[in-house]
């Protein structure tokens, strides 16, 4: 199988995964400033780190390394997941936001896996 991955930026699940990173930015906003280098860096960094292992995947030569890209971000998001949900169970993270993340994490999972599948460019 051969993918068709060049230009990261053409890839839903980038956009997706940008887009839970800013969300779980904003969510940690508010969490006690103890927390700073603690859950709050922790959310950010695994957060940012879906993109950014997309991104680096589809800089790959083959399509093997970009699916082991893919499957690092895929574990990256079951982090931010479990993450949150101890922030939630802290009182930092009211649950409506706990149910929206988990609702964005839940589609960038599901974009990770048909990724691993197939070409993907040309899809929009």
């Amino acid at each position: 199988m051969t993918f068709a991955v060049g230009n990261y930026r053409k890839l839903r699940v980038w956009e997706a995964a940008i887009s839970l990173a800013v969300e779980c930015y904003d969510a940690t906003n508010e969490f006690p400033g103890t927390e700073k280098f603690g859950l709050t860096s922790q959310i950010r960094r695994a957060s940012i780190s879906i993109s950014a292992n997309i991104a680096e995947g589809s800089g790959r030569k083959t399509d093997r390394d970009f699916v082991r890209f893919l499957r690092i971000a895929g574990g990256s998001a079951n982090e931010v997941e479990s993450l949150l949900h101890v922030a939630q169970q802290l009182g930092y993270l009211p649950f409506p936001s706990l149910e929206s993340l988990t609702t964005q994490l839940i589609a960038v999972r599901r974009q990770l896996a048909g990724l691993e599948k197939g070409p993907v460019i040309g899809d929009r």
